[in-house]
């Protein structure tokens, strides 16, 4: 029973990693390797905000989600959007700049024990015999109820229709009159607010590590690579899939084995089904 609960656990701390990626992929099309580097960003300055400036947890944790949403969003303007359509130009220069991000912060001295974020609520539950405690039981509810907001937003709004349109069909949404760069840009800040959202509740668990978001960004990458990039239904049944796997791989192996088990479901994907579980990019043959 604790494998199948702490998989579902597992399995929504990566869906709440890799949704703001799918997003901003499936908006923009543009691969945002500087995904990681926000992660530790927000963490940080949540950090600073609460033991530097001794605001409010609450309001820290809203200021620094509102400055990694700007980030995104600065990212994408000044950066991103020069080099938009020119995949490899992407790449090089959101990993560059994920890179500075998260030098910046070791050279500030982020590392060490001391570097955390403190718990919303202290105490452990019994969920069908298996003890859970209540940060674990938040991440879960924070994750569904983001994905609810997402799906909700995505349907039921302008703006949300209008970035499901650019995903689905960009040159007929532009013919609609919607701004592409605009919903990119949107979609880049949400995605970064996405990610935030994540280092919020499960930094708590540990440390804040600089080293924390080349993780993240594999984990993303793997997730979404699997469900199909652009797919967000597809990133969010692929971290379940993921998920179960590295609590396997935990219980019968080792923690270390995590990362392999990423990297070895990317290569896997890639060689058997390029486009993903539910991806709509074309498979390798017809692109041959």
């Amino acid at each position: 029973m604790d494998l199948i609960v702490y998989g579902f656990i597992n399995s929504m701390i990566l869906s709440l990693i890799a949704i703001g990626f799918a997003l901003a992929y499936g908006v923009s099309r543009v691969p945002n390797f500087a995904h990681g580097s926000l992660y530790v960003f927000c963490a940080c300055v949540s950090w600073l905000l609460l033991n530097r400036a001794g605001l409010n947890y609450v309001l820290c944790i809203v200021l620094s989600l509102a400055a990694t949403a700007v980030l995104g969003l600065l990212i994408y303007q000044l950066v991103l959007k020069r080099v938009r359509g020119m995949a490899f130009s992407e790449i090089m220069a959101s990993f560059a700049i994920g890179i500075a991000i998260l030098e910046a912060f070791r050279l500030l001295g982020f590392r060490g024990p001391q570097y955390g974020l403190p718990k919303f609520y202290e105490g452990v539950v019994n969920i069908i015999g298996v003890p859970v405690d209540w940060q674990r039981i938040i991440i879960v509810c924070v994750g569904a109820l983001l994905a609810l907001m997402l799906w909700a937003f995505t349907h039921y709004t302008k703006i949300g229709l209008g970035l499901r349109a650019i995903a689905q069909d960009e040159p007929a949404a532009l013919m609609l009159g919607i701004d592409s760069d605009l919903a990119a840009t949107v979609a880049l800040a949400t995605g970064s607010a996405l990610v935030g959202m994540a280092a919020t509740v499960t930094v708590p668990l540990g440390t804040i590590a600089v080293e924390g978001g080349y993780e993240v960004l594999i984990f993303a990458l793997s997730v979404c690579i699997v469900g199909g990039l652009g797919s967000w239904p597809g990133a969010l049944i692929a971290s379940f899939i993921l998920g179960y796997a590295q609590i396997l791989t935990v219980r019968y192996l080792a923690p270390h084995y995590q990362l392999v088990i990423a990297m070895a479901a990317i290569v896997l994907i890639l060689i058997l089904r390029p486009s993903g579980l539910f991806g709509r990019q074309k498979e390798l043959e017809e692109r041959v």
